[in-house]
């Protein structure tokens, strides 16, 4: 009884890692799509940055209540992932700003087969045929509901090209990071946070204005638009924290596939409460398949050689195998 007492457990806790994400990534959206389009606040890389410090400040008290324990990351590891992690943040806005929808939504789908090519190369992860096909599904139905519109110029190209590949390795820094170090999601956060605070906000009022024209320091500040600053800077400690955990317990790959179910929701509840503009049978059918498509790869990849590593090229943390397959699903330490 006690494996399987063991096993539930943990579905029940990487079920509510996902559904933490999901809650706050779509809420952070949902929030944050106010604060720009109707109060103005267009200071994309300022505000990560806010929210940084924020996410700062809850791994301080957390410290100081002794829930995160002391621990050690390497300044060299440290700053490589910083520069990874700006480098991703500045260009998914840059690419955002400079593309059309439908490129920018092509980049993000472009995502995935970029970090399956990351766990192929440096953890040489092997992938079954019906897990391919599950991925391809999710992506066609995905793209199928989101990309409409598609026009593209080189400094666009150029902007995705950047956001692509550090978003990417980003995500798997994160998982590397914690498996090499022994690192839980906490600790992890609470060695990089401190960094990008300061250095996207030194970069963001900048960024922002050549991005812009708008100074940071010259933006109408109300109780409205500062109540949803807040608001925008407190989801975002959960954003960042689950998708450390996210990470953590399952793989950049598996983040980035399922991840995509919280596109489906943004576009649900903009549907909901925006209005029924751009509902037609190509979305719904987009959806349909993209859901179908998580199911198969859920399915797929937790099935013996659905997913698995032929070879650990980074050093995995002592603890005890709780699992006897050969899924490579990594319960990680959060």
């Amino acid at each position: 009884m006690a494996p399987t007492s063991k096993a539930d457990r943990k579905s029940a806790v990487d079920a509510a890692a996902w559904m933490f994400n999901v809650v706050t990534s779509v809420g952070i959206i949902i929030v944050n799509k106010a604060l720009m389009a109707r109060y103005g606040f267009s200071f994309a890389t300022t505000l990560t940055g806010m929210h940084f410090v924020a996410t700062t400040v809850m791994t301080a008290v957390l410290r100081w209540l002794g829930y995160i324990q002391s621990s050690h990351l390497p300044w060299g590891d440290l700053l490589k992932f910083v520069i990874v992690a700006n480098f991703s943040i500045v260009g998914m806005n840059v690419s955002l700003m400079w593309n059309s929808v439908g490129f920018y939504q092509i980049a993000k789908l472009c995502m995935v087969p970029v970090s399956c090519l990351f766990e192929i190369v440096f953890d040489k992860v092997r992938y079954s045929r019906d897990t391919k096909l599950s991925i391809a599904v999710v992506l066609i139905g995905v793209g199928v509901c989101t990309v409409t519109d598609v026009s593209v110029n080189a400094e666009g190209f150029i902007a995705a090209f950047i956001a692509v590949w550090s978003t990417s390795l980003q995500q798997y820094y994160v998982q590397s990071l914690q498996r090499k170090y022994s690192l839980s999601s906490f600790n992890l956060l609470a060695h990089t946070a401190p960094a990008q605070a300061t250095s996207l906000l030194l970069l963001g009022p900048f960024l922002d204005y050549w991005l812009t024209s708008k100074r940071i320091d010259a933006f109408d500040y109300q109780l409205a638009s500062v109540f949803f600053i807040v608001l925008s800077c407190t989801i975002a400690i959960g954003t960042n924290l689950s998708q450390f955990i996210c990470i953590g317990r399952f793989t950049a790959v598996s983040f980035q596939v399922l991840g995509h179910m919280k596109t489906i929701l943004v576009l649900i509840l903009g549907f909901i409460f925006f209005g029924k503009e751009g509902l037609n049978l190509q979305v719904v059918l987009g959806m349909i398949i993209a859901v179908l498509g998580m199911i198969w790869y859920g399915d797929a990849s937790s099935k013996p050689g659905g997913k698995e590593r032929r070879g650990h090229s980074l050093p995995v943390s002592r603890q005890p195998k709780h699992v006897s397959d050969s899924s490579t699903e990594h319960d990680g330490n959060a």
